[in-house]
């Protein structure tokens, strides 16, 4: 970067707050009470983000006599689900090529169920009256580099062959007539598969409707350990046990309680920025009147949308990876990813030049080498888990609550038939493996972006073993 464009970045953040702009609310509730004592019940949530809530409400959905207990170990929300960009998409896959090349047979039925999945999302919402500031504007995947837009072409024209028809390819004039950069290219905009909203209040109301359905919830109270016990399972906490007939564990980023299931996932680390609110010259300067989110075709991405009162979130870029794994939150503020994507932010709308941050934050997200969830079961079916989202998890926790669901209750069914739901990835290896792996691919993904999307012999080693790492 310039020192003329490093100094800019480095104005435009200098009021911007270390935390997350969506936590940062008047309106966060406030902390339930912790677990003191033990507590009975028939199912056990482990874990107060989307996975967890949505395993809760829609365990009291299918059966209202059913009782079930949440347990968080700080408050609701506070991690992934109250840090992310808000976008919430139907594919559940990690987008349609990657389950198209892992999953060519049931492809058509994941993008079926996902549609459903998010159809299923927008109703709860407006179910439950959860104002998430919930929109249904689908997003556009942006080509920045022309071996970018040639790719997005040529994927376009095979969706369409195979029946998939949701996207419209825009030209550099249709896209910049959406959103308009001087980096832009063109796009596809898949119109209906991808909705925003705000995480926090989507998680806070998701809270508040499992409350009301009768789950009895405990924050600030962090599952310790997981045993058997003569009416099922037990789970220790600092200050009690849960007994329970069944477990479902939605702790994600977290180290599992099921300590095998531990290396299929690891910790990246994303950051982002908020603006301040754009005056309406500002915004009429970009357009952007269909409100779509969006989403660079880089490896190294930035996803990026307005908020409800025209802010713009800008994140993405670095994907970092702590050696060993480490959780701190220490890691969530890193000034110099701040700063790059400052930068980048001015270079994609130099229009905007002048215009501050008001937050910047970062923090955890769990990946696995798939780029998409796995399932699986512990004890002789009396646990159950889901993880490895990578990034999706917005919209797809939900789809994963219902598949724990049907492994609890021993169900056959579309879901729990499904080879994606059957299968597991490839684990991530020891340190110092895993940590010099992680650099290397990084490293090449960063050089293909830079030299016209050519994959060198390590990464089209990893594409034939099936493996990858993403954010």
């Amino acid at each position: 970067m310039a020192p003329a464009a490093m100094r800019t970045a480095a104005q435009s953040l200098s009021d911007a707050k270390p935390v997350s702009f969506w936590l940062d609310d008047p309106g966060r509730p406030e902390a339930l009470p912790a677990l003191t004592g033990d507590e009975h019940c028939d199912l056990l949530v482990v874990g107060g983000g989307y996975s967890g809530l949505w395993t809760a409400l829609i365990a009291k959905e299918r059966d209202p006599e059913r009782d079930v207990v949440l347990i968080e170990g700080h408050e609701v929300g506070w991690a992934a689900s109250g840090r992310n960009g808000g976008f919430c998409a139907a594919s559940l896959t990690h987008g349609l090529p990657n389950g198209l090349e892992r999953w060519p047979e049931e492809i058509h039925k994941l993008e079926e169920l996902g549609e459903h999945n998010l159809d299923a999302i927008e109703a709860a919402v407006a179910r439950y009256a959860i104002d998430c500031e919930f929109e249904r504007t689908g997003e556009i995947d942006v080509a920045t580099e022309p071996h970018q837009l040639e790719e997005l072409h040529e994927w376009h024209q095979e969706a369409e062959k195979l029946g998939f028809t949701g996207s419209e390819f825009l030209d550099q004039d249709a896209l910049r007539a959406e959103v308009d950069s001087p980096t832009f290219l063109g796009g596809l905009w898949d119109r209906r598969g991808v909705a925003m909203l705000h995480p926090a209040k989507l998680a806070w109301g998701l809270k508040r409707a499992c409350l009301d359905l009768g789950v009895r919830m405990y924050e600030h109270t962090r599952g310790l350990e997981l045993a058997r016990s003569t009416t099922g399972m037990a789970v220790r906490t600092p200050y009690g046990r849960v007994f329970a007939r069944r477990v479902a564990l939605g702790t994600n980023i977290f180290p599992s309680l099921v300590k095998r299931v531990r290396p299929f996932t690891v910790p990246v680390y994303d950051y982002a920025l908020m603006t301040e609110p754009l005056t309406a010259d500002q915004l009429a300067s970009i357009g952007w009147k269909n409100r779509q989110g969006l989403g660079d075709s880089a490896n190294q991405f930035h996803y990026f949308r307005l908020s409800s009162d025209n802010r713009i979130l800008w994140g993405g870029y670095d994907a970092i990876y702590p050696y060993g794994g480490r959780l701190s939150a220490d890691l969530d503020q890193r000034p110099e990813t701040f700063l790059k994507l400052a930068g980048q932010f001015f270079e994609c709308f130099p229009q905007l030049s002048g215009i501050r941050f008001s937050h910047a934050w970062g923090g955890a997200i769990d990946t696995c080498s798939r780029f998409s969830a796995f399932f699986g079961t512990a004890h002789q079916g009396r646990v159950a888990y889901a993880a490895g989202f990578t990034g999706l998890g917005v919209g797809a926790t939900r789809f994963g609550a219902d598949v724990m669901l049907d492994l609890l209750a021993g169900e056959q069914n579309e879901r729990t038939a499904l080879e994606m739901v059957r299968s597991k990835p490839m684990p991530f290896p020891p340190e110092p493996f895993a940590w010099a792996g992680i650099e290397l691919t990084k490293r090449s993904l960063a050089r293909a972006d830079s030299n016209g999307g050519h994959r060198n012999l390590w990464l089209r080693t990893m594409d034939r073993l099936g493996l990858g790492f993403d954010s």
